[in-house]
């Protein structure tokens, strides 16, 4: 059973964020949080994502980037990260990560690239493929949470 997620991008300043902001509101039982690889620790979200979330109805203004930790890691039953790039680096970088390290459109075969430095509209693009990514995980987690359900009815 999928109780926590940990969503992981580089700076933890865009995609990871309104990922994370996304799915808190998709999976409400879940805890969801976020960091980065390589972040500017205690940077705001970028001006770009808190816009586009605000106009999802979430709010970013109070974000600041965090490093990932080996506690974050051993406290989460999923990991989502952006690229194959980054779930390699998670699993070479957290042993324990193997096995729950998975791209947030793994579903859809696809790499979430990072707006950071560009437009606003790549940083749409780019929510709109956190949202496909978003979608698909949510219905899988639902689903195996119904399932284990019905099993452990008498």
């Amino acid at each position: 059973m999928i109780r926590s997620v940990l969503v992981i991008c580089i700076g933890n300043i865009c995609r990871s964020p309104m990922a994370a902001c996304l799915l808190r509101r998709a999976l409400p039982e879940c805890d969801v949080t976020s960091a980065g690889l390589s972040p500017p620790v205690g940077a705001n979200a970028d001006s770009r994502a808190i816009r586009l979330l605000a106009d999802e109805g979430c709010d970013l203004a109070d974000h600041r980037a965090r490093a990932v930790d080996e506690t974050m890691v051993a406290q989460a039953d999923l990991v989502l990260v952006m690229d194959s790039e980054q779930r390699r680096e998670m699993e070479s970088l957290f042993p324990q990560a193997r096995g729950k390290t998975f791209r947030l459109c793994e579903f859809v075969h696809v790499d979430v690239p990072d707006p950071y430095g560009g437009s606003f509209n790549m940083f749409s693009i780019v929510l709109g493929l956190i949202k496909q990514g978003i979608a698909t995980w949510s219905a899988q987690i639902q689903a195996a949470e119904s399932a284990s359900s019905v099993g452990d009815e008498p």
